[in-house]
């Protein structure tokens, strides 16, 4: 039995604790929430999990879905003392230094800092594509508006008014990392897999005629071309987050327990 410590009980740790109640090879003995919390998360799950304010000082693994906060707080220590980290909130790393700061911290712990692919397919052929050298990505984000409420986009278009499809941010994935930072964690890891987070080109589109949320990459380098689409339908707790994103971890601790993997 593989025990998993928590970090984070919004709409995808939820999720994450739902899949895995009864998984035969996966179980989470901890859920990490800030401390005003610990008390109202605790009689929401009851006793089957103790829900804590710091990873614990025996965790073995720990799979992260609350956001930058968490990266500093309690990923980073976790990692230096050892304690192998699942991160799902890659698009924290658009912050100067941060990706630098979780590999460090995990060779100086001597453990691993995984950055699953949430939301997105294809990661693993980028990331070979490397390798071998790239010479363009581009990522396109399309979601209805309402994944694109409580964000920076209600600043560019009228979401409630929309008729037609609107570009609502063209820049690099660093910049789409830091302004979008719940909606834009597809760029930063594709951005991670390939040219990094400045030379990614990432374009972001509110758009009315769709229900699900779709992403488009197109990459060039020496292996070929790439291009994948995917339409992801969002969590129904939370609109701004693909389903295929708790998937991305449940497949990750799939992978950790089974005899064989791919």
């Amino acid at each position: 039995m593989l025990d998993v410590t928590l970090i984070g009980c919004g709409a995808i740790g939820r999720t994450l604790l739902q899949r895995l109640a009864g998984h035969a090879g996966v179980r989470i003995t901890h859920v990490v929430v800030t401390d005003s919390h610990v008390d109202d998360v605790q009689r929401t799950l009851g006793d089957a999990v103790r829900v804590v304010c710091d990873v614990p000082a025996d965790a073995r693994l720990v799979i992260e879905c609350a956001g930058h906060e968490a990266l500093t707080a309690h990923v980073l220590p976790a990692l230096a003392r050892g304690v192998e980290c699942a991160v799902l909130s890659v698009g924290a790393l658009s912050a100067p230094g941060l990706a630098e700061q979780l590999a460090d911290a995990a060779a100086r712990g001597r453990t691993q800092v995984h950055l699953l692919a949430g939301a997105i397919g294809g990661v693993d052929a980028i990331a070979a594509a490397r390798l071998a050298g790239l010479e363009r990505v581009t990522y396109t984000g399309r979601k209805p508006p309402a994944g694109w409420r409580g964000t920076a986009a209600e600043a560019v278009v009228d979401l409630d008014a929309l008729a037609a499809p609107a570009v609502i941010l063209e820049a690099s994935a660093r910049e789409a990392a830091r302004l979008y930072p719940k909606n834009a964690n597809v760029a930063a890891t594709v951005s991670l897999a390939g040219l990094g987070l400045d030379a990614t080109r990432v374009r972001l589109i509110a758009d009315p005629t769709v229900r699900d949320n779709i992403h488009e990459i197109e990459v060039e380098g020496a292996f070929g071309r790439m291009q994948v689409t995917m339409c992801g339908r969002p969590l129904p707790d939370n609109p701004k987050t693909s389903a295929l994103t708790v998937l991305s971890a449940l497949r990750f601790l799939d992978n950790r327990t089974s005899a064989m993997t791919i």
